[in-house]
């Protein structure tokens, strides 16, 4: 690997990493600090397209334990040196990009399952895992976390925790927040904590709850504890369309409201409904296409399933059965990967927004209206998805078929629909 000649702090850098991790595992090469420039953000891959210059990093290490993390860790302080932490570099927001040079720490190779414990039902791993890995052991053992997003093939444990990130069926197992019981994480000077064993307990702030979702900022997490379930004896699933966005939000508020545990609840809006599931699951409706599932023991799951189809019917609706809601289930991801995702010529964000839900549908339309007032030469779409007892969240998204040629003019217009959307939503009690 070609030893970098760009600065003299470079030099001591590369010398000291290379003295923690050994040579096969810190990079200079023009190849890899390319690869770590451009995520899932729209942002460098617009940059990247247009040969513009990426936000690379100066040197890439890959540790292979906490103890090597926390001397990385040491170097980068003493050094001043920026420290960016990577883990599968599937984030759609540009988290990881190394925006301010230095030292960029991929996690992959702190890949181990440590224990599955079958009596507390918990498995503890490293973070840089990568999630399918992960569940594909635990259903080994008839187990599973119950974590799924769209991201599990690619995307790390640890940045689903960095990240707070949220699964499909997160509606009943909740988001990787509610699944921890404890983590280790390595402070920014190197030192290694561990928090309490459980997440229940009187002894002060709970530690876990300053890491999730930090990104990074307050140390590398580089192992955690994960509640797990057994896998369910049954799952079903069941489809509706229904007239409009707004019957569809209140069958979903009513079966929220029954506290009834749905594993999953999605709706679609018009014209998701009339687009993207048309074209993933063959279905051409008009309105707002609704899918939910139970799952657990066979007998719980029939009760419950009859009393969500009971909400359902007593509001307008087709009834689509259960087959085309097991369909969604089956193409889940092909909503994303591989071929329905937007690439480049178009640009698109993607507004995630919560809200309780005497708010959510008024943040819906308030983004919309910008869209549609403010930016016509954007789409705008949206599903919810991640159910609570109290509100829902919506995964909303604007679309530009045919971006700007000039980078700079595409960003400054990608950015002000971001800006106006968002501050619509806040304005009408979202969440970003």
């Amino acid at each position: 690997m070609p030893v970098p000649t760009e600065s003299y702090l470079n030099e001591f850098l590369y010398g000291e990493l290379v003295d923690v991790v050994g040579p096969e595992n810190v990079s200079a090469s023009q190849s890899d600090k390319i690869a770590y420039s451009c995520d899932y953000y729209w942002i460098p891959e617009l940059w990247l397209d247009r040969g513009l210059p990426l936000p690379e990093p100066d040197l890439i290490v890959h540790p292979r334990s906490a103890e090597e993390v926390a001397r990385v860790c040491r170097i980068a302080a003493n050094h001043k040196a920026p420290l960016t932490t990577w883990g599968g570099g599937s984030g759609s927001q540009g988290g990881a990009l190394p925006i301010h040079g230095g030292i960029l720490l991929d996690t992959k190779k702190l890949n181990r399952i440590l224990e599955i414990d079958k009596t507390s039902l918990t498995v503890t791993a490293e973070t840089g895992i990568i999630m399918q890995h992960l569940e594909w052991a635990l259903e080994r053992e008839g187990l599973a976390t119950m974590h799924e997003p769209a991201s599990i093939s690619c995307a790390t444990l640890g940045g689903f925790l960095g990240h707070r990130g949220t699964g499909v069926l997160s509606t009943k197992y909740g988001k990787i927040e509610d699944m921890i019981m404890s983590l280790e994480a390595v402070l920014p000077d190197g030192t290694i904590i561990n928090t309490l064993a459980v997440p229940r307990h009187a002894s002060g702030p709970d530690l876990n709850q300053l890491f999730l979702g930090s990104e990074g900022t307050f140390g590398v997490i580089t192992k955690a504890t994960l509640k797990v379930h057994p896998l369910p004896e049954v799952r079903r699933f069941h489809a509706f369309v229904f007239p409009d966005l707004h019957t569809g939000l209140e069958v979903g508020r009513q079966l929220m409201a029954r506290r009834l545990r749905p594993a999953v609840i999605r709706l679609y809006d018009e014209a998701e409904t009339r687009r993207l599931i048309r074209r993933v699951l063959g279905i051409d409706k008009e309105g707002a296409y609704l899918v939910f599932g139970f799952d657990g023991d066979r007998d719980l799951v029939d009760l419950e399933m009859g009393k969500a189809l009971a909400i359902c019917r007593s509001l307008p609706h087709e009834d689509l059965g259960t087959q085309l809601g097991e369909d969604w289930w089956q193409h889940r991801y092909d909503f994303f990967f591989p071929n329905h995702m937007f690439h480049l010529p178009q640009a698109f964000g993607t507004l995630d927004t919560v809200a309780t839900f005497a708010n959510i549908e008024n943040v819906y339309r308030a983004m919309k209206r910008v869209i549609e007032e403010q930016f016509p030469v954007a789409r705008y779409i949206g599903h919810f998805s991640h159910w609570y007892e109290w509100g829902c969240m919506l995964y909303a998204r604007f679309i530009i078929d045919q971006a700007p040629g000039d980078a700079h003019e595409a960003a400054q217009l990608y950015n002000r629909i971001w800006d106006a959307c968002l501050r619509a939503a806040m304005k009408e009690g979202g969440l970003l």
